[in-house]
């Protein structure tokens, strides 16, 4: 019993590191960009949180509907302002870029709020299910994440602009010639994946303290989970969650959990050597 509260627990943080990843694979499989200004921008997300509730004192869960559209616009103007230029530039333009993205995020962060850590004081409680009893903020942001993950399928494949992105995704040049503005949709795509990472920064600080370096555990965990369900597989990453969570859950049960980043990018490097395209493999 035991062990399957541990299992419960890393199940439910496994659908927000889903969604975190979802940003950052959405972004590679539409326009083949490394987002290295993924992590910054999931400390936005937490700090967002963070600043409405104890400034403005408005329910974290409804600063999230904030976070998510400052975080869709936040990233279509960076995608302006920095992407589009190198956007057709080998990989190395446009990982210099976002990484020029990273440190600005950084520097500005840091300056303003220092490296203090912050947390958002809110408690729902738990909720007990026969032995199992766990928090309910990780309830809550499980669903969450459930319902932005649900809310995205949607959106791509029953909206013309969803179309138009999985159209950009797969031929370019081909979704040009039809007609699709292709400079309008890589900035809405941007803007998206932008979201979906300040979203779950959100969800992540309404039960764990953070920093404003905070943003780069969770790149690290996004790049893994990429790998696992698949570069350029938004519903994949999700699935690539809920085992990375499993994981995270587990170890500690069996070992000390100072192993679990040395098991996950064990597993990082043994599905590259194996299974290049991911367990469950983006389309193509």
């Amino acid at each position: 019993m035991d062990i399957l509260a541990f299992l419960v627990d890393g199940l439910l943080i496994g659908f927000v590191y889903g969604l975190a990843a979802m940003g950052l694979t959405l972004i590679w499989g539409v326009m083949n960009v490394i987002n290295l200004a993924h992590g910054p921008i999931i400390a936005l997300g937490m700090f967002g949180v963070y600043l409405t509730f104890s400034s403005f004192g408005l329910h974290p869960y409804l600063a999230l509907i904030l976070v998510a559209v400052a975080g869709l616009l936040f990233g279509m103007l960076v995608y302006g302002v920095a992407i589009s230029r190198v956007i057709d530039a080998p990989h190395l333009s446009s990982l210099l870029a976002t990484f020029a993205v990273n440190m600005i995020i950084i520097g500005l962060a840091t300056a303003q709020f220092s490296t203090t850590p912050r947390n958002v004081d809110i408690s729902l409680g738990s909720l007990s299910i026969g032995p199992v009893t766990v928090l309910g903020t990780r309830v809550v942001a499980a669903v969450g994440a459930m319902l932005t993950t649900g809310a995205l399928y949607l959106f791509l494949y029953r909206t013309r602009q969803g179309r138009y992105i999985r159209a950009v995704s797969n031929n370019r040049s081909a979704a040009e010639l039809m007609g699709v503005p292709s400079s309008r949709i890589l900035a809405l795509s941007f803007g998206i994946g932008t979201m979906l990472a300040a979203v779950s920064g959100g969800l992540i600080a309404t039960f764990f303290p953070f920093t404003v370096l905070s943003g780069g555990t969770y790149e690290l965990k996004s790049f893994v989970i990429g790998v696992l369900g698949g570069l350029g597989n938004p519903i994949g990453a999700l699935a690539g969650g809920l085992v990375l969570g499993m994981l995270e859950g587990v170890i500690p049960f069996f070992t000390s959990t100072a192993f679990v980043p040395v098991i996950e990018f064990v597993l990082f490097v043994v599905i590259l050597l194996v299974r290049p395209q991911g367990l469950f493999g983006a389309k193509q």
